[in-house]
């Protein structure tokens, strides 16, 4: 499983040049996690970047992958992680999640770099 974190999201969907990069580690729907805190990230994002209708479609596609609900055990280990690796709410929500679910993480957020089980591709400078 592949957990897209958000950022990694965005630069594949403006196809950015980071984007492109992205691109090649993208896997099929199957194979795909969803975290619901991502759903709120790309919603909020796409209804202000995009409008109401791109952000409907991205989000019906999400639907069809694996979406990871915030439970109990996630938040306890989402705690963990903002202490122990210095991370916000919503990306120690989504390390958790992929922990949880024993999956990879694909962003291209810096401060993931470097910690166990995340693909790190870093953003272009044009």
């Amino acid at each position: 499983m592949l957990l897209v974190d958000t950022s990694a999201w965005i630069e594949w969907l403006i196809g950015s040049r980071t984007g492109v990069a992205v691109e090649r580690f993208i896997p099929d729907r199957e194979a795909w996690l969803v975290p619901t805190i991502v759903q709120l990230e790309l919603v909020k994002w796409l209804t202000r970047e995009a409008g109401e209708e791109k952000a409907d479609q991205v989000i019906a596609f999400t639907q069809m992958c694996a979406v990871a609900p915030l439970d109990t055990k996630i938040a306890l280990l989402a705690a963990e992680m903002c202490t122990r690796h210095k991370l916000a709410t919503a990306d120690s929500i989504i390390y958790a999640t992929a922990l949880e679910h024993g999956a990879e993480v694909l962003t291209c957020d810096a401060h993931f770099d470097g910690l166990p089980g995340v693909r790190f591709v870093p953003k272009s400078q044009s």
